[in-house]
């Protein structure tokens, strides 16, 4: 190590002096993440990693690349400091040239490789609950596990708001390679500084524009909730999660792109949304795609955060008169549909966070529904070098499903798509309230059997039952239709009373032609149709199988309430939809 480095107890300190610096406007990305650090758990946004490391590589190397890796990408460098306005959210970015970076030590002792292994996630878990400072560089943090001056582990916590999964995957290429004493040569992928210039231009607004409008008429038309079924009692529970390897599902899913001419990418999508959707007990969904601008050729290997969806509204069982003569809808068609569908969504994925965040809002309000992202598919298999995957152990069975630990995730079903060549390979992540851990590993091996079975002809989608042995949601009780949306007005007469509370001294709801309406006896002369529908649709976040009724009809009394017929002999103070 050079002399610009200090050890303390279980602590080394190095400086870095990069290249290049300067400060400009937030990239959309970064606004959107800054504004997710806010609102959420730092366990919620941080993410943690082991990376490997090359035999041999002592803890002065290792500082060693790790400063280089730091001095090499500017987005690593960059902080966040204060805005302005009353709530000093950060306006701008600014790229430190120098300054210090720490690396914690731990001795590993005689642990046995699983041991250290076991050692490395807990110290990961435990350090990604600690929030970073966004106004100090680096955004990553590092921890070596060591035998003596020989690495064994690397433990990285990195902040989202300066990388995003792919990101990490990329930084790990390089690390492994400076590690290893390879000179790299000067980084050549887009800064997140002339990332957001790029956005700024007239033609970067005018892609956001269309963004919204995109955004804006899914909002409006599609589903919700597309999980509103029986069992959803509150907001999304410790995420079960496994992985599953198989190499004849590689070489299916390549046998299913060659005969669609789709590419795998749109394949694992249509396979995993016609599973979803037949566990939902739907014929559409709306499916957030994470990371959607790494689908760019030109951010491919950007080293930041893009963290911005697609949003995918997609038809996947077809509802029009079936083609050739009544035959049934198959995987074939739905893949066809799935390549326009994300196509579409891919496009459209360049966001202003605060605009998309206030439109969620504004339609919620015009809606009664507020739209919550449940059905999750994030593609990193374009990202993730081969050589990483095959450093693992070979799999003990084809398929083979390893459990992980849970994750706290706000949503209700995750693919993570991490390789497609060679092995398919994937994680799932599901929520208990949507599926438990028999269903969901029954889920996962649906999907390698799905593409089995579709490799050499079109797979009818009437077959997903047995192929899956998943059966369809309920919906059991008082739910109705309302447009996209399933609604339990079970669920919509305790949002109310918890929302209007001793303003409302009875409620009834009534459904007809479509509309849900509210009729409240109240003693409140200030509550209104537009008062009572402002304060449940305040009420409506983490209530994903209630929604906001379309009419109200107030009715004044001071006295006991009639009993059976209070609304016809109570007076009608005011009437309507309280919309603004």
């Amino acid at each position: 190590m050079t002399h610009d480095v200090t050890e303390t107890s279980g602590r080394i300190t190095a400086r870095f002096r990069g290249v290049g610096g300067g400060s400009g406007p937030l990239t959309l990305g970064q606004d959107n993440m800054l504004r997710c650090i806010r609102r959420d758990r730092p366990e919620q946004i941080n993410r943690e990693s082991v990376w490997p490391v090359p035999d041999g590589t002592t803890v002065p190397a290792a500082v060693d690349a790790l400063r280089a890796l730091l001095e090499r990408h500017e987005s690593l460098r960059t902080v966040f400091p204060p805005g302005p306005g009353e709530d000093a959210f950060p306006e701008r970015q600014e790229v430190r040239s120098e300054g210090e970076f720490s690396v914690a030590v731990v001795p590993v002792g005689r642990r046995t490789d699983d041991e250290v292994d076991a050692l490395a996630a807990e110290l990961g878990r435990a350090d990604v609950a600690v929030p970073f400072d966004l106004a100090a560089a680096p955004r990553l943090r590092f921890t070596l596990l060591t035998d003596g001056e020989l690495v064994r582990r690397l433990v990285v916590v990195g902040c989202h708001a300066g990388v995003d999964g792919v990101a990490v995957t990329l930084l790990i290429r390089d690390w492994l390679a400076l590690a290893a004493g390879t000179e790299l040569p000067p980084a050549t992928s887009r800064t997140p500084l002339q990332l957001a210039a790029l956005e700024q231009s007239v033609q970067g607004r005018r892609k956001t524009a269309a963004a919204l409008k995109h955004w804006e008429a899914v909002l409006t038309t599609g589903p919700s909730s597309s999980f509103a079924v029986d069992g959803m009692t509150g907001p999304a529970e410790g995420l079960a999660t496994l992985l599953l390897r198989s190499r004849t599902g590689a070489a299916d899913l390549e046998a299913v792109c060659r005969r669609t001419a789709a590419g795998p990418s749109v394949v694992l999508l249509a396979v995993f949304s016609a599973l979803a959707a037949h566990r939902a007990a739907r014929t559409d969904l709306v499916i957030s795609a994470l990371s959607a601008n790494r689908q760019r050729s030109a951010l491919a290997d950007h080293i930041g955060t893009l963290a911005q969806d697609a949003l995918i509204a997609l038809e996947v069982h077809a509802t029009g008169a079936p083609e050739e003569s009544g035959a049934p809808d198959d995987l074939d068609r739905l893949i066809g549909r799935t390549k326009a569908a994300s196509f579409t969504g891919y496009w459209h994925s360049t966001l202003n966070a605060d605009k998309v965040w206030q439109l969620v809002e504004d339609v919620a309000e015009r809606r009664g529904a507020r739209f919550t992202r449940q059905v999750v598919v994030n593609d990193l298999s374009l990202a993730i070098p081969e050589s990483l995957s095959d450093a693992r152990p070979a799999p003990t069975a084809d398929p083979e499903v390893q459990w992980l630990p849970d994750q706290a995730l706000p949503v209700r079903l995750l693919l993570n798509i991490l390789r497609t060549a060679g092995s398919l390979e994937f994680a799932l992540l599901a929520c208990p309230q949507v599926l438990d851990r028999a269903d969901t590993e029954r889920f996962a091996r649906a999907v390698p059997a799905v593409l089995a079975a579709a490799a050499d002809r079109p797979l009818p989608l009437t077959e997903l039952a047995a192929l899956s042995g998943l059966h369809p949601a309920t919906r059991t009780g008082d739910w109705q239709r309302v447009g996209a949306d399933w609604i339990d007005l079970a669920a919509v007469r305790t949002l109310l009373a918890d929302t209007l509370g001793a303003r409302a001294t009875a409620v009834e709801l009534g459904f007809a032609d479509g509309r849900l309406t509210a009729r409240i006896a109240t003693a409140d002369p200030d509550l209104t149709p537009a008062e009572a529908h402002r304060a449940v649709v305040a009420g409506l976040p983490g209530r994903e199988t209630a929604m906001a009724p379309q009419h109200y009809a107030v009715h004044h009394h001071t006295g006991p309430l009639p009993l059976l017929t209070w609304p016809g002999t109570l007076p009608v103070r005011s009437e309507g939809t309280g919309r603004a």
